[in-house]
């Protein structure tokens, strides 16, 4: 669908502690690496509320703190199972008058929001609204995705373009089918996972599927894009993909994050687009492509226009550079793995 709606504010939070594969893997088997160096993982005090605040924090600074109408966040590891992550974040924020939901679709609730909060600019619901993608790190120890989860949260302040804003959001796609990838009952600590579904029927289908209709739609081939970002549940993939799609290393290398932070899920695609950007100039344009589990993916055209960069702004490559590793034990004990 076309957009109305631009960018105008935005931020990334990762938390400070990390831990390495490679001490994962001493633990549970013996030797050798995860497929990423090291990942994020939220501290005995942080959660998706906190990581939220932080991220919103920097995107509404940045936007001149507008009033926000809508607060939408996209999450599958909310402090509780009944109780709005969203409505706690808008009295912490002061914005009482405003919608606040909390949405879920696995590793594309980031993007939902951002794509609900653009439908409504668009429309005209609201003049200004807030999208976050936020997540802990939720692995089953001795699993996969033990080497891979990570945790981080990302905001973006959406209103309608006004030649001051730092990007706009021209056109938005979705692809969805029952694709039994990854899941969790009710009740259950971890989410499950069938192997041999996550890479071809799940995520090459679907984001393949959604970029192909974003194509279709707006008329644009691989080319026209200066970066290109895709979900990053390992290294690998979004590699793969992109190559896949036609795009190059020049235009994919930017928004790679995962060997560092690992897959932040519901935020993974939201902190690549802050990184990007950082970087990017007047004119560029972005595509972007995120993929949700069960499953599902969102695609996005997005052009660049500018910004003040002096503003006190860190850039979150910047920022990523200070953190401190912790063993096994403390992760575990921080994120709820030992059980009483």
């Amino acid at each position: 669908m076309n957009l109305n709606a631009a960018i105008l504010g935005y931020g990334a939070y990762v938390p400070i502690y990390r831990i390495r594969t490679e001490e994962i893997a001493r633990v549970w088997h013996g030797g050798g690496a995860g497929p990423n160096r090291m990942k994020a993982i939220a501290s005995f005090d942080e959660d998706i509320l906190t990581m939220s605040y932080e991220s919103a924090s920097q995107a509404l600074s940045m936007a001149g703190n507008p009033q926000i109408q809508a607060i939408l966040v996209g999450s599958e590891s909310k402090p509780y199972a009944v109780k709005p992550t969203g409505s706690i974040l808008s009295d912490i924020l002061g914005y009482n008058k405003t919608l606040g939901v909390d949405l879920e679709f696995a590793c594309k609730a980031g993007t939902e929001a951002m794509q609900l909060i653009s439908g409504m600019v668009s429309s005209g619901t609201i003049d200004y609204g807030l999208a976050i993608g936020a997540d802990t790190a939720q692995g089953r120890p001795a699993d996969e995705l033990e080497f891979t989860a990570g945790s981080g949260a990302a905001a973006i302040v959406i209103g309608r373009p006004n030649g001051k804003e730092i990007a706009r959001i021209n056109h938005s796609v979705s692809y969805v089918t029952d694709t039994p990838d990854f899941w969790r009952r009710p009740h259950d600590q971890y989410p499950m996972h069938l192997g041999r579904f996550t890479g071809e029927p799940a995520y090459f289908a679907h984001i393949t599927s959604s970029v192909k209709m974003l194509f279709s739609e707006t008329g644009m081939k691989p080319s026209d894009f200066k970066y290109a970002i895709f979900h990053q549940p390992n290294p690998r993939f979004p590699v793969e993909v992109g190559k896949r799609l036609g795009f190059t290393d020049e235009q994919l290398r930017p928004g790679l994050l995962n060997d560092d932070i690992g897959n932040t899920y519901s935020a993974n695609t939201l902190i690549s687009l802050a990184k990007v950007l950082d970087m990017a100039e007047t004119g560029d344009k972005i595509m972007l492509a995120s993929f949700g589990s069960g499953a599902g993916s969102d695609a996005f055209v997005i052009e660049v226009n500018s910004r003040d960069q002096d503003n006190g702004y860190v850039p979150f490559s910047e920022r990523l550079r200070n953190y401190r590793e912790v063993d096994y034990a403390t992760y575990a004990r921080w994120r709820g793995k030992i059980q009483k």
